[in-house]
């Protein structure tokens, strides 16, 4: 099984790359991928997530297919 991962602003200058085809197992969480896709980087504090374009959280079961996206809040004014 294989996800598309995606990170966004400030992360994405942080890891290093705009996305990434992450190998998962069956039954892993966007915790997991998270930990796959960046070798097991301190997940930033306030980090929000997307799966298929949907808010997500943490504990969400991924399938196969699914687009996962990291990026940090977003401010503005």
């Amino acid at each position: 099984m294989t996800v598309n991962v995606k990170y966004f602003a400030s992360l994405r200058e942080t890891i290093g790359r705009s996305s990434d085809s992450v190998p998962i197992a069956e039954s892993s969480t966007v915790e997991e991928v998270w930990n796959q896709a960046t070798s097991n980087m301190p997940r930033p504090e306030n980090l929000l997530v997307a799966v298929n374009q949907e808010y997500a959280s943490f504990s969400e079961q991924v399938a196969d297919g699914d687009e996962v996206a990291f990026f940090p809040p977003v401010t503005g004014g």
